[in-house]
């Protein structure tokens, strides 16, 4: 199918978008809501203008819009103008999004598309998270943790890459403190700065960590696309 993907720049849109290409759909346009401020329910916030560097190194088209709201129904409402622009302009005939357990946003996703005639495709639905993190290392998936609030993860994290004994530590982590191993319930988000559908990888040039006690973000300031790697 000719697909739109729902686009945050995070291991989970950016996995499922690099999945579904692999079940043989064609990635037609990205969607990218640049949402008001990190208190949406439904839609990644933090560095989410950097994704243009991503689908710069994808090479796929981006339809970008900017939310003014944190409320859902606004959101859900800027999702179908997008669904909308793809389906005129890109001919898509579904949707890909990264949604592993979460039932809301599954059904608000399916809600927007169903008013399109648009498939729903996820990837992730269900993966179970251990071996869903390890499978991002396997496919040579490089992010970063640029958020975390949680018990049990503090500020060290911010910025680092995720690999296989960071892997190991936060499975421990989550087992003491009942965090989702794959972030599902908001515990961190990520950013993706390598992976197969990049030609270029990301990079930082400058960041900035931003820390409460509780709650930080790994702001990044400047970034480029790594055309020396």
């Amino acid at each position: 199918m000719k697909l739109a993907s729902l686009f945050s720049g995070g291991k989970d849109s950016t996995y499922a978008t690099y999945l579904a290409k692999k079940q043989g759909h064609e990635i037609k346009c990205l969607l990218s809501i640049f949402t008001k401020s990190d208190e949406s329910h439904l839609l990644h916030h933090p560095n989410i203008q950097w994704t243009k560097l991503q689908a710069e190194s994808m090479q796929i088209p981006q339809i970008i819009i900017n939310s003014h709201s944190d409320d859902t129904k606004d959101e859900l409402s800027l999702l179908e103008n997008l669904l909308k622009t793809a389906k005129d302009d890109y001919g898509i005939e579904g949707l890909v999004h990264g949604g592993i357990k979460s039932n809301f946003q599954k059904d608000k996703f399916e809600q927007a598309c169903s008013k399109y005639g648009l498939t729903v495709v996820a990837p992730l639905w269900n993966l179970e998270p251990e071996q869903y993190m390890n499978d991002l290392l396997q496919a040579n998936f490089i992010f970063i943790m640029i958020t975390v609030s949680s018990d049990g993860l503090d500020d060290s994290w911010l910025g680092k890459t995720i690999g296989d004994f960071e892997i190991k530590t936060l499975k421990k982590l989550s087992d003491k403190f009942g965090f989702n191993l794959n972030f599902e319930g908001g515990e961190s988000e990520t950013f993706v700065i390598g992976c197969p559908l990049f030609s270029n990888s990301i990079k930082i040039n400058q960041s900035e960590k931003k820390w409460d006690g509780y709650r930080g973000r790994f702001e990044i300031v400047d970034a480029e696309l790594n055309y020396n790697a």
